[in-house]
């Protein structure tokens, strides 16, 4: 099941105060990407942020948006959905995001929440998409993990 054995997520708005955040989306499966837009700035909005939304194309577009933002943002999220075909095409493009958002996070220290559904179906992404009836709302879960990824870096190292 997902969402099984989540942690308890306290935010304080002190610690995340004067964050630069970005939202970039994927502009495919227009409800589901509405609700987990809505999730990302419902969590910025709850910590006193106001996150700059970026839409691209699509899924694949994420890694090198996210790559141009992370110089000047302090936390980057990517919100997509790709939903399982009858051909490779999802593996490719699951593939591609995870590996290239993986490396622009790694590569620049600047944490990058990973909100994209990789899905069988497109009801198993309404059900993660922070919309009315969804158990869970991974657009909320991705801004806030990486805020809180940024607040723990902080915390120990500044950012050069």
């Amino acid at each position: 099941m997902s969402g099984a054995g989540a942690p308890t997520v306290t935010l304080d708005p002190q610690a995340a105060a004067g964050l630069r955040v970005a939202i970039v989306a994927a502009q495919w499966h227009t409800e589901i990407m509405d609700g987990l837009i809505a999730g990302a700035q419902a969590a910025a909005a709850d910590l006193g942020l106001e996150p700059t939304l970026v839409r691209v194309p699509g899924t694949v577009e994420l890694s090198v948006a996210a790559a141009r933002l992370v110089g000047s943002f302090d936390v980057v999220v990517v919100l997509g959905v790709v939903v399982r075909g009858g051909t490779p095409h999802f593996e490719y493009v699951c593939q591609s995001v995870t590996q290239g958002v993986t490396e622009v996070s790694v590569r620049t220290g600047v944490p990058v929440g990973f909100g994209v559904l990789t899905v069988d179906t497109e009801q198993q992404a309404r059900d993660r998409a922070g919309l009315p009836g969804s158990r869970e709302d991974k657009g909320r879960e991705a801004l806030e993990a990486a805020v809180l990824t940024e607040i723990a870096l902080r915390s120990v190292t500044p950012r050069h």
